[in-house]
């Protein structure tokens, strides 16, 4: 619930992350392919029949985790709690690959 948000340490930037409040709300998923850049805040709910969503704030998609931009109680709401799964953008770094950075 607090309105600069919870950041969310996965270790690697997550290529898409699917997010749920366990009380009630949607399944959501925000990817880098629908958000190039940060502020993410085009979303697929999974459960609903809408192609897509969007909102004005939404998640930071970081190098590694992501964090929550405002206090929406889809992803955000003080007193709830949330589960995700997150998978990663480049999931293997080393034998002379380029670490992950931010976008």
């Amino acid at each position: 619930g607090n309105a600069d948000g919870t950041f969310v340490y996965t270790g690697f930037r997550p290529a898409w992350i699917l997010l749920k409040d366990t009380d009630s709300g949607d399944w959501l998923i925000y990817d880098t392919a629908r958000n190039t850049f940060n502020l993410s805040g085009i979303y697929i709910q999974t459960n609903n029949s809408d192609a897509e969503g969007s909102e004005s704030n939404g998640i930071d998609i970081l190098s590694n985790g992501f964090k929550a931009r405002d206090t929406d109680a889809m992803f955000n709401d003080a007193g709830s709690t949330y589960i995700y799964m997150a998978f990663a953008e480049h999931p293997f770094v080393g034998d002379g690959t380029n670490p992950v950075t931010a976008r």
